[in-house]
């Protein structure tokens, strides 16, 4: 796809520089040594956190210009929270089965248990599987028991977090029953040495196959299949009797277990995973897959009960992690290795007094599943472009909070932030994208999950709200529908949006569908929108990425396993045309787009696999390729987006703490900045500072040059 040099023009209104692109690369080299500093103390960030105080939204047209002021920080010093009080943070994970966390979730997990806050894992299944604990090469020789089975792998988690927040896997837990709102039993274990780590045991039968057909599981309850599951009890549980749940009452008990912890954070899998399209089998395990979609509707009920804190959720992707590039530094995986060798009993010492075992011996025949325990991926929530500045100069954040889209303001001549207004309209999923038009509107793109119905009417689409004029509120939410066919053909599996605008302000968003390639909708001229139709691509995973170049020509970017391919305008205002290839190398699919120093162009920014270390590629011409600019990942490490904005960039560390760092000079050594609270999501670096959602359901704010 031949394109001539681009050439400087002024930039829109927004908070980073005009974003120029195109589908060759100019790669530039030199290699960093950072230098790391701390910030804050591990209950106390040091950024700003702007709590929201004003209510849920109201009227159609939620004015983001009247939120309410921020109730922290009034004296504008940066980085302080209230003297003597610690963010209110509180995460529930829910998931299908015991492992599912360590495998899928964790270090996330262990920062969570290493930051004092309180942490609550619940598990829908009992896990009994055929009821055999035993190596494969042991399994004919051991007789089935379920109960028994499913008390070994309770075992196993509980000497896993023990042995995560104390040290010690034989830290002593105290169980008990509970009621649960479904009107069954739940066993709730409360870890005696850090009372605030607390797991909840549901006990429902599991489906016992990845893909078979087993009515009877959380999946046939979804479906309609069966009317109810019944329990599978663990030999040893306080639980005092069995019990069976219909589909409502599941939802009621998960509803249940989200009122008596409330969160502020919630972790759980991802309830649209896709199939493969050659035989319609699901890429995840049934239970993930429908476990999931129970959380999902539990949340959608427990976001319309007064009272309760705004709530944060992210997706985590399950079996398909183990064909993608590994994420984790050896450092981190080898740590995550090291607590799933203690849940899978690997070495075999008899420390829990019960008969069933102390783990679970299936994993211990592959303690690294495959590859699961070099990886962490959220399966949506990586959009680094979520805060956009307006013709005034103040600013706007965007995130979801109670399935509703969350909006916070920054006037120009303030300090603090105002916010969280929630907007009307719930539903929405984690990971929103936002762009500024011409005219200095806002527009905020993502997708919202319809639950109302049958099961057959579940389903995902992306929905976009526009301000009704600069600086003023929203109006209401346009579906623009789904390029999926329907639920049962790719389980909804589309990812988050990507936009690119032209200069007349037609926008054009793109989104990789469950078929792994890209499709694309366009706005009108007389503002409606055109069909999807498919911009090709092979292997795509993750969210895509977009930018308007300084000519307003649009470009997207999306990865693949092997390497980053590009599909771009030929002149501004036409279609996108591609896929072409970048020649990048693998990344771990996390990408993100920031205008490069000069001014000129593009910086894309990624991680290479299996090291956390930074890499960067200058994309302004048709020039030759250079080397690419690594930025290890020594004393900072980490995973997930990177987000590079005007001279500074900001990342997930190896501790999940935000780390910052100015960047632009070749051969600088960065000194980065570790702020010292959990975030979710992407952060998003700019001209003016870093912004960031904390476990805390907050906008944390570090202002640039502090």
């Amino acid at each position: 796809m031949p394109m001539r040099r681009l050439r400087p023009r002024p930039a829109l209104p927004s908070r980073r520089k005009a974003a120029a692109t195109v589908v060759t690369a100019a790669l530039v080299g030199g290699a960093f040594v950072g230098i790391l500093s701390l910030t804050g103390t591990p209950h106390a960030p040091s950024a700003r956190a702007a709590e929201g105080t004003g209510a849920a939204g109201a009227g159609e047209h939620a004015r983001a210009k009247a939120l309410p002021a921020d109730a922290h920080g009034k004296s504008g010093k940066p980085g302080r929270p209230v003297r003597g009080v610690r963010p209110p943070v509180s995460v529930v994970q829910i998931v299908a089965h015991p492992d599912d966390d360590l495998f899928f979730m964790n270090p996330d997990v262990s920062q969570s248990l290493h930051s004092g806050n309180p942490l609550t894992g619940v598990y829908l299944t009992a896990g009994e599987s055929d009821g055999v604990n035993a190596r494969p090469r042991d399994a004919k020789a051991a007789a089935p028991d379920k109960a028994g089975y499913a008390e070994a792998r309770q075992n196993g988690i509980r000497a896993a977090y023990a042995e995560m927040a104390t040290g010690s896997r034989t830290s002593p837990w105290d169980r008990s029953a509970i009621p649960t709102k479904g009107g069954g039993w739940a066993e709730l274990d409360t870890l005696r040495a850090r009372p605030q780590i607390r797991l909840v045991w549901l006990q429902l039968r599991e489906a016992g196959s990845v893909n078979g057909d087993r009515p009877y599981s959380l999946h046939g309850l979804w479906n309609g299949r069966i009317t109810v599951l019944s329990s599978q009890r663990a030999a040893g549980t306080p639980v005092p009797t069995d019990f069976a749940y219909t589909k409502e009452q599941v939802v009621a008990t998960l509803t249940g277990i989200l009122e008596r912890f409330r969160p502020t954070f919630v972790r759980m899998q991802d309830p649209s995973p896709g199939t493969y399209p050659k035989t319609g089998r699901f890429r995840d395990h049934q239970d993930h897959l429908y476990g999931a979609r129970f959380v999902q509707s539990a949340l959608a009920r427990y976001a319309e009960l007064p009272g309760h804190p705004h709530v944060g959720v992210q997706n985590y992707l399950g079996y398909p992690t183990s064909v993608l590039p590994h994420t984790l530094d050896p450092e981190t995986a080898d740590a995550k290795l090291r607590t799933v060798k203690t849940y899978a009993w690997l070495d075999g010492v008899h420390d829990c007094g019960t008969d069933a075992g102390c783990g679970d011996l299936k994993v211990a025949a592959r303690p690294g599943g495959r590859g699961w325990t070099q990886t962490v991926r959220y399966a949506r929530g990586t959009s680094t472009s979520w805060v956009q500045r307006d013709q005034d100069g103040g600013l706007h954040a965007f995130s979801v909070l109670d399935g509703r889209l969350a909006a916070w303001r920054k006037p120009a001549d303030a300090v603090a932030w105002r916010g969280p207004e929630l907007l009307p309209g719930g539903g929405l999923d984690s990971g929103v994208t936002s762009v500024t038009l011409p005219d200095g509107r806002i527009a905020v793109f993502g997708t919202r999950t319809t639950l109302d119905g049958s099961a057959a009417d579940y389903r995902r689409e992306v929905v976009t709200t526009v301000q009704d004029e600069p600086g003023g509120g929203f109006g209401p939410w346009l579906s623009l529908g789904t390029p999926e066919r329907d639920d049962a053909s790719g389980t909804s599996d589309i990812s988050a949006p990507a936009v690119t605008v032209a200069p007349d302000g037609l926008a054009t968003v793109v989104v990789r569908d469950s078929r792994h390639r890209l499709t694309a909708r366009e706005q009108q001229t007389d503002g409606d929108w055109g069909p999807w139709r498919s911009l090709g691509g092979t292997d795509v995973y993750g969210d895509p990425v977009a930018a308007t170049d300084a000519e307003g020509r649009g470009y997207v970017f999306a990865s693949t396993p092997k390497t980053v391919l590009a599909w771009a305008a030929q002149s501004p205002g036409e279609p996108l045309a591609g896929p072409a290839a970048t020649g990048l190398p693998p990344t771990t699919l996390a990408l993100s787009a920031s205008a490069a120093p000069d001014g000129e162009g593009v910086r894309l920014w990624f991680r290479k696999p299996a090291s956390g270390d930074l890499r960067s590629a200058d994309f302004s011409g048709t020039g030759p390729m250079s080397p690419v600019t690594e930025l290890p990942g020594t004393g900072v490490a980490g995973y997930g987006p990177v987000s590079g904005g005007d001279g500074l960039v900001a990342v997930r560390s190896r501790t999940g703490f935000l780390a910052t760092a100015p960047h632009g000079r070749s051969g600088a050594r960065p000194v980065w900045t570790l702020e010292k609270f959990l975030f979710s999501g992407a952060p998003d670096a700019g001209t003016d500072g870093v912004a960031a959602i904390g476990l805390d359901a907050r906008l944390h704010w570090t202002p640039a040059g502090r």
